[in-house]
Parts: structure tokens; sequence; C-alpha cells
């Protein structure tokens, strides 16, 4: 069985909580019949056309892979340091993930989808807590604040005012105008200010750790979907004067004037933009939605009508652009279409939406585990506190609080007075500067921090899917570290079996008919097409000619049989022959073969060149003898009536 097939199969070992019957047992164990069907439903994506025999077929290899995991916890291979920490680097990995409420993702997945059919035209004010000398002055910043909104109340223009005290560098020159936004293009809490506030009307500030945001939705329209345009880009170098900048003007404009006279743009893309990514890619950008690139940029994009439109250069802070318009993907503007609620749902896990709520964890830590607050006298905790954080005379109704004192437990884990003053300590100072909260919310907080850290160290206890996905985690990594050892290592390192097994089934060794040849694989059409009438031209001189494309250009040479050269289709293999490029049309990438020497007929493969193929079947050789020991050692027992009840 090769390591890919044996992979698969190893992440349907998943073992779930429920109350089903058994299917088999092998030893002491138990595997139900509920933990298989979910094993080979994961595997047998496509309905099979004899499911009984589709089941009895995967029993088999589920029951062998079941039997290797289960001799891996016997050899303790789970207390392996590098497993142990794989398995906890992965715990941390994905364990935010679960940190949410479930019933978020419909109700996030919705207002998604209704933001997405509209795109919104905004302006913003920026109010920094910063002031021009660089310290943190909320004072300050709260009292523009109030300007602003004073000013506002009056009627006076949104625009002129985000010039005049915006802190913005750039609306000064913009007016604070941001352009058009959809959703996902800001951060949420300004995503959601901007689209909640009526058309024509500016929202009440919003807050973020660098100061206070006003915006006004100047307009909406339907949503215009994503383009795909190719771009030539010459950037102004850093400090360019006015000088440098005319000329790279100068230089847009030939450009412009060639692209009109019918000059190819791939070409002069990949020839002038210094958008090394796109240039790499004849000038085509990944497919661009409002709100991704600086406004000015935008807005000439957007400007283009039709398919092939080809813009003037235009001017923005980092150079002179050519734009050309490919296609536009309208908007998903069906609510139930699958692959768009999958591409919604992957934005949402990783925006900041996500982490909007915890009170699912409090209340589930709350019933399943238990909070409980031990009796103490608040005024003592407190007289204590202050003793202890801000050094003042300890009062006598403190001395009631020691450091041991337990103040409130979770499930069995118990937090006293140690704890909370290491908590109080770092968190008791507002976020703004302004001082310290009252006790009793730093205390509610505390309670709250310490129920949600002890929800992520117990996720096993509170989630199934989470206990399931590191059992199978773990369970994977058992597999692939016993194979290793039993199986894949002994096949490549016992050399004198290698050969001893090579020489009795030498005849199963053969070449089929065969070529010595070199496939170029070339990373787009065009490097393609001028290697090839290279290697045509001067075929002994391959090498040195791919050489020359060393980061556009894989050269793979080797002996490959007839069906193994992709670029043949029906011709028939011909010393010298260069076959004409095969592009994918997916990515652009193109690949052709050169024949150096070909062999019609069958030959023997020497050891070296049969060693991958011998490899494998002594690696098989080598598993069904551990199988059959492994039955020996773990006897398995098959409950045929529950398996002809899965099997209906």
């Amino acid at each position: 069985m090769s390591k890919r097939i044996q992979l698969m199969l190893v992440a349907g070992l998943i073992t779930v909580n429920v109350s089903s019957q058994t299917l088999f047992t092998y030893g002491p164990k138990k595997a139900s019949a509920a933990e298989f069907l979910r094993a080979f439903s994961k595997n047998n994506i496509k309905p099979a056309p004899d499911k009984a025999k589709a089941i009895s077929e995967y029993l088999d290899l589920y029951i062998k892979s079941k039997l290797k995991v289960a001799e891996a916890y016997a050899r303790r291979y789970d207390t392996l340091p590098q497993l142990k920490m794989d398995v906890n680097n992965l715990r941390t990995q994905i364990a935010e993930n679960y940190m949410t409420d479930p019933g978020m993702m419909q109700r996030l997945t919705k207002e998604a989808f209704d933001r997405s059919q509209k795109d919104v035209h905004f302006a913003h004010i920026f109010i920094s807590f910063r002031n021009t000398a660089g310290f943190v002055d909320t004072v300050a910043a709260n009292k523009k604040k109030d300007e602003v909104l004073q000013r506002l109340a009056k009627g006076e223009n949104f625009l002129q005012l985000a010039q005049q005290l915006s802190d913005d560098p750039l609306a000064k020159s913009n007016k604070g105008d941001a352009g058009f936004i959809t959703a996902f293009s800001l951060p949420y809490e300004f995503e959601t200010a901007v689209y909640n506030t009526p058309v024509g009307k500016y929202s009440t500030p919003v807050r973020s750790k660098n100061g206070l945001h006003i915006f006004k939705k100047l307009e909406e329209r339907k949503a215009a979907g994503k383009m795909k345009a190719q771009q030539i880009l010459l950037a102004f170098p850093p400090e360019a004067d006015e000088q440098v900048k005319k000329q790279i003007a100068a230089r847009a404009d030939s450009i412009y004037k060639l692209l009109l006279k019918g000059e190819n743009f791939n070409k002069l893309a990949s020839a002038f933009s210094n958008d090394y990514i796109s240039a790499a890619n004849n000038g085509i950008m990944p497919d661009i939605a409002v709100g991704q690139y600086d406004a000015a940029f935008e807005k000439q994009l957007w400007s283009l009508k039709k398919d092939g439109d080809l813009g003037k250069p235009f001017q923005t802070n980092y150079g002179w652009h050519i734009v050309k318009r490919v296609t536009v993907k309208p908007v998903v503007n069906k609510a139930d279409d699958k692959d768009y609620q999958r591409e919604l749902q992957q934005k949402i896990v990783t925006d900041g939406r996500w982490k909007t709520s915890k009170d699912f964890i409090y209340e589930k830590v709350n019933r399943m585990a238990g909070v409980k607050k031990y009796p103490y006298d608040d005024e003592a905790l407190w007289a204590m506190s202050d003793s202890v954080l801000d050094q003042k005379p300890m009062k006598e109704i403190g001395k009631k609080i020691i450091a041991t004192t337990p103040l409130f437990s979770i499930g069995d884990s118990v937090y006293d007075a140690t704890v909370w003053v290491n908590y109080a300590n770092g968190y008791r100072y507002k976020q703004d500067g302004s001082g310290v909260k009252p006790y009793e919310q730093v205390r509610e907080e505390w309670i709250k921090h310490e129920m949600f850290n002890y929800y992520r160290d117990h996720l096993e206890d509170f989630n199934d899917d989470f206990k399931n996905q590191m059992k199978e985690f773990k369970d994977g990594n058992l597999f692939f570290e016993i194979m290793q050892q039993e199986i894949w290592n002994k096949a490549q390192s016992d050399s004198a079996a290698l050969v001893n097994l090579y020489n009795k089934n030498k005849a199963g060794y053969l070449w089929k008919q065969s070529a010595e040849a070199v496939i170029f694989f070339c990373s787009d059409s065009i490097t393609a097409q001028v290697l090839y009438k290279s290697v045509k031209a001067s075929p002994g001189n391959w090498k040195n000619l791919s050489d020359q494309y060393a980061e556009k250009v894989i050269a793979d040479s080797s002996r490959y049989e007839w069906d193994q050269i992709p670029f043949l289709g029906k011709t028939t293999p011909a010393e010298g022959l260069v076959s004409p490029p095969v592009v994918n049309v997916n990515d652009n990438t193109a690949s052709f073969a050169y024949i150096i020497r070909t062999y019609p007929q069958p030959t023997q493969r020497s050891f070296n060149e049969a060693k991958g193929l011998v490899i494998n079947d002594y690696q098989e050789i080598l598993e069904k003898n551990w199988d059959e020991a492994l039955k020996k050692k773990y006897p398995v027992v098959i409950d045929k009536k529950v398996l002809a009840e899965i099997s209906k």
C-alpha cells in the first residue's frame, strides 16, 4: 500500500463519543459502527455502485490501520518528545478556531453576504490619540472629537472638515474621500460603522487603538464584483524629485502610444513594469475587488467600462500606471450558493468579526464545569489589594486575606488571592491611560479571563469536533511513525533483501517501450516558445540553453517509458524529436520534451533502475507479514449482524 493511500486512510481514524453498536473488537479494544461509517464517508466521497462491497473492502483496510495505531500506543510512541510537541503545536494552532460561538457563523455569513451585494463610497476623519509631539494625549483627542462633532452638527461640509482637521496625512489631498469599499475591505468595526450609517449621514466615533474615527457614507451602488486586469507600473524611486517623475511620465506616455498602435501589452508589461509579481505573469494582477487598492488607482480601474478597454496613463503616490480591463466577474447574488458561502466563511474565520463574542464560553463553563465563588469579605480583599498593589498601609480588615485564600473555582481548579493579585497588577489600568478601573470591574474581568482560559485548556471536554480532530491528528502521527519504523525504513535500508528480491523477480522488472528524454517545465508560455525554438535549432545544446532561464525553467533529464512522457499524444517517439509546448490554461505554465534516444523494444532494468519498484514490492511483503502478526496479537472479531445492517 502506498504512503498516500495509508495516510488518507489514517485521516479517517476518528474516535467519536457516541452511543452506538460495536462493529468489531481487536484484542481488548472496540470500534463502533458510528466511527467506522464516519471514516468510510470521509474517504469514499462518491457513492459506490456496490455499497456492501465497498464497505467490505474498506473495512479490511480500516482494521489493519486500527491495529497499527493500537500497536503504536502499546509501544508508547505517544510519549515520544517530537510527537508530543507536534500534537501540542497543532493544539495551539487550531484552538482559536473553536473559541467562538458556533452559531455566529450562520449570522456572520448572512451579514457578509448582504454587505457584499453593495459597494459603499465613504469619507473618513481620523483623530489620533498622539499629539504633535508624539505623546498619547486622550484629553486633547476627545476635545478635538467634540469640536468635529459640533461643527458637523452645525452642517459644515464633511470633506472640507476632514481636510482641515483629520490626522490622516492623505486627507490634505483627498479630503478624507476613501473611495468605495465592500465587505471585508476594512476592519470589521469600521465596516460595520460604514454600512450601518445611512447615505448622507456620518457615524458616531469609532475607537481604535490609535485614535477615533468618524465615517460618512457618501453613496451606495450595486456591487461591482471582481475585475481581472493587466497593469504596467512605472514606479517612483525613493526620494524621486520632480525631474525624475517627469521622465517617468514621459516613458509612460511612450508606452501608452505603443499600445495604441497595437503593441502587445503582455510583452511591454514583462519588459517595463516595476510590479514584478504581475510582470512575471504578463502584467495580469490577482482578481481585484473594490477597497483593495489606493482609491485613486481603483477610480481609474473601474472607469474602464468594457472588457479590453485600455486606460490612459495616470499617476498615484506609487508612480505611473497603465491598466487594461480583461474581464469582470459579477458578485454572486444567490444567498444559497454553496461555493460562495464557503468563500465568505473562509474570510470570516480569518477576520476580526470572528472574535467578537465569548459569551457562549462563559455559559458553557458555568453549565458544564461549574463556577463557585468562595465566601470572603470584599472589603478585606480590596484592602489587601491596596496594600500589595499600591504599597498602602495594610488595614486590619485586609489581614483576613492571605496569599492562599481561595476566591473562586472552576471545576476542580481553585483560584486564590495570589492569582488575583497577579492578574490585577497587569490588567487594572484603563486602556486609554486615564487611570485604574474599579476593583469590582477588574474582578469580573478576571473571572471571565480564567473561564476563557479554562475552556481553552479543556477544549476536549467542551467540543467533540475539537476532540475528534486532535485524536485524528495524533493517531495519524502515530501511524506514520510506526510505519516509518516497521516498513519504510526497513524496506529502504535492507540492501541484501532488495537485491535478493530483484534477482528472484528479475523478469518482472523490465523497461517497456522507453526513451531517454529531457522534459522542460516552463513558468510561462512565452518562455516555453522561445526555449522550444532554441532547443529545436540546437538540441545537443539543451543544457546550456535551459540554464539561461534558471528561474523560469526546470529541465528533467531521465529515462521514461513512453506513456510517462505526457506531451507525445499519439506521436511515436523518435530520436531528435522536440515536441511542441503544451500550455496549461489554468496558470499559463507550459511543457515540452526532447527525445535523445529511443528503446522501442522491452529491455531489462538494472537493479539501480528498478530499485524504486523493488522497494515498493518489498514494502508490501513486509506489511503483509506484519499485518498477520498484528492480527494474532490483537484478534479481530467482526459482528456480522452489525456489518450487514450498515452495508444496506
